[in-house]
């Protein structure tokens, strides 16, 4: 976290950071999903010195995160029901598509 920054961003760094742990990435790749997506919200609300076009055009990244959640449209992705699959030991599933995975998995 760059010097200075508020203890709601720090705190939210560490929130982000635990949640990418607990999914199972590495923690140089956690330290860094956490403070892209820290300086990113820091970009939108103005402050930070500076700030690239897409930082602030672009949707939030809790509006991202939302759209890709379990709880969207179409549910949780190909590659979030290959990994659920591969926990759970089942056998074909790198030769499944979505639809098959689904069936396996009982979802």
């Amino acid at each position: 976290m760059p010097r200075g920054s508020s203890p709601k961003r720090e705190r939210q760094y560490e929130h982000i950071k635990d949640s990418a742990l607990d999914r199972g990435e590495s923690t140089k790749r956690a330290e860094e999903i956490a403070a892209r997506t820290v300086n990113k919200e820091r970009a939108r609300s103005g402050e930070s010195k500076t700030a690239s076009r897409s930082s602030i055009e672009d949707m939030s990244s809790s509006e991202r995160g939302g759209r890709r959640s379990h709880s969207g449209s179409q549910g949780p992705t190909k590659d979030q029901l290959y990994n659920e699959a591969k926990q759970r030991n089942i056998k074909g599933r790198s030769q499944m598509d979505k639809a098959e995975l689904k069936k396996a998995l009982g979802h």
